[in-house]
Order: C-alpha cells, then structure tokens, then sequence
C-alpha cells in the first residue's frame, strides 16, 4: 500500500519514544490510527481517492510533531536518523505509486498545484505565530476544526514555513 511504509516508520518512531519515556499526546496517537483505518479502507476499496489525501493530512500531522519532538528532546543526530527512514520509505511509495494509480494531494476548495499543511495549534505554538510566520513566507492560512491551522501555497514557500517552524519552535522549547 503506498502509504504504509510511511505509517510503519512513523509507528516505530512513537515507539521509540516510548522506550524512553516519552508520552505521545492522543490527538497525535487518533491521527495515526486514523491513517491506519483510512489505509485499510483504501486497500479494501481503491475507488475512494479522496480518503488518500486524508491519509496524507494525518501522516504529515504525525510527522511534524515527532520531528519537532524529536528535535527538542534527542536532537538533531536522531532526526536526521529517523528524516532519512522516512525518505527510505517515501521512495518506496513512490515507487509503489508510480506501478499503481496515481493519486493527488487534492484538498477541495483549493486549486491542484497548491501544497498545504496542517498545524496543530497549541499553548507552544499558538495560532498567531503560526499565522504571522506563514504570511511572512507568503502562505495563506484558515482555520479547521480541533484546533488546526491549514497552511498553504506554493510547494518551495510551505518547505520555508516549515523550516522557520521548527527552528521557532526548538528556540521556544530551550529557553
């Protein structure tokens, strides 16, 4: 299935984090069992493209919270481990993906060539400072249900935001 090589690095990462002791808030563990769920429907029934970039909404959450995580709590050695598993198994989906149906990262309402993101919006990060990095890289933001920030525009633009992200939020956690 083309994302769950994806989901099983993600799933190892969190239980890693739990052999050292690290608690995983629910909002992240629901996201990875929802993917999981969405995952198993889609190989039941392929004729339901749009649960793919669901799928995809969830794993990147995951993602960007056990990188960011990560990065604060283990370092960058660590990251850089588990970044470079990740594009292992991207490139198998890849792969996968290119034998099999092709499916975009199409969320309605937004024109196709638009990539996005979603935040979690916290006491850590909180929606202002979501909102004023993303306009300063030139991102649009709305608002979604559960406390997400959906954050989108151009592909290069959204790898920026997501860099100033992460160092905004390793600064916040150190001090």
């Amino acid at each position: 299935m083309v994302h769950e090589e994806i989901w099983k690095v993600l799933a190892d990462l969190i239980a890693e984090f739990r052999k050292k002791g690290e608690t995983i808030p629910s909002e992240i563990m629901e996201d990875l069992r929802s993917a999981k769920s969405l995952i198993q429907v889609l190989r039941a029934d392929p004729s339901h493209p749009k649960d793919t970039s669901r799928i995809e909404v969830y794993l990147d959450n995951v993602e960007f919270y056990l990188m960011s995580k990560a990065q604060e709590k283990f370092g960058q050695e660590l990251v850089e481990q588990w970044m470079e598993k990740l594009k292992e198994a991207r490139i198998k989906t890849s792969e996968e993906a290119a034998l099999g149906s092709t499916v975009s990262k199409f969320l309605p309402g937004m024109p196709r060539d638009t990539s996005w993101i979603r935040v979690k919006v916290s006491e850590d990060m909180p929606q202002d400072i979501v909102k004023m990095i993303a306009k300063e890289n030139g991102l649009l933001t709305e608002i979604q249900e559960k406390g997400y920030l959906l954050v989108y525009g151009e592909e290069e633009k959204l790898k920026a935001f997501v860099k100033k992200m992460t160092e905004k939020f390793r600064k916040t956690r150190k001090s």
